[in-house]
């Protein structure tokens, strides 16, 4: 089983560059995506034609935000959101249920330039890992998005320069994925490269990409039990569309 997730921003836009002949030449089994920035309907009429099952959710606010699930097996269950209202209004996350595990998509929050949504953020962390626990009693689980955090110095290019200064590398944003690492939750990526430099997300400012000046902060985290299946985790940065490259692992 070949799971993908990817941060499209904008399937709409990204639909205009080559997204459906990314994913045909790709094939994975589940591909999960977000920052759709597109109503249900809106993200169904761009993919409707791709022979997967399309589980979607969308923010009230429109064009912002947003996550989908194509899966070409039907999933048991979904779950849409975490049953918490301060969470619950920005389409940010898809659970699927299958018959041996689950798999939970998210778009965490960003804290903001000027980190005004950080206390936020981090209660996001605390709230989205218990519910995670939660899916975990019952099966495990495997955590797939844009976790909007760079884990380790080894994960972004300028790490002293933004520690404890930009969204994504603050000590309160690093406690919030060691709580996910440490509770149980494999980084896949880190478990098999633990030495390689390698990003999915660049800055569309001062050519970033070109440069390699990047941040990785997309990840696929796996209940523990699951890390003898997992053959292969990957990083796909040489696919564009995004400002996001896909990443994902292959699950025997």
């Amino acid at each position: 089983m070949i799971l993908i997730s990817w941060n499209v921003n904008g399937i709409r836009a990204i639909a205009k560059k080559g997204f459906h002949d990314i994913i045909a030449n790709l094939n994975p089994d589940i591909l999960c995506l977000q920052e759709t920035k597109a109503q249900v309907e809106q993200v169904r009429e761009v993919v409707f034609d791709m022979n997967y099952h399309i589980y979607a959710n969308h923010a009230t606010k429109k064009g912002y935000s947003g996550t989908a699930i194509l899966s070409k097996e039907e999933a048991i269950n979904v779950i849409y959101d975490i049953g918490i209202a301060l969470h619950d209004d920005e389409g940010r996350i898809i659970a699927a249920e299958y018959k041996d595990y689950y798999v939970v998509t998210g778009y965490i929050p960003n804290s903001k330039a000027d980190l005004s949504r950080l206390e936020e953020r981090q209660q996001w962390d605390k709230d989205l890992f218990d519910y995670l626990k939660m899916l975990e009693k019952k099966k495990p689980v495997l955590f797939c998005g844009d976790l909007n955090v760079a884990h380790k110095e080894i994960d972004l290019f300028h790490p002293k320069a933004n520690y404890n200064k930009s969204a994504g590398f603050t000590q309160a944003e690093i406690d919030g994925m060691d709580r996910y690492v440490n509770g149980g939750f494999m980084d896949t990526w880190r478990e098999m490269h633990p030495e390689e430099k390698k990003y999915s997300w660049w800055s569309y400012r001062a050519g970033a990409r070109s440069k390699n000046v990047g941040w990785r902060i997309d990840y696929v985290l796996a209940s523990k039990v699951l890390m003898p299946q997992i053959k292969h985790s990957f990083i796909l940065n040489e696919v564009e569309g995004s400002d996001h490259c896909p990443v994902g692992i292959e699950l025997e």
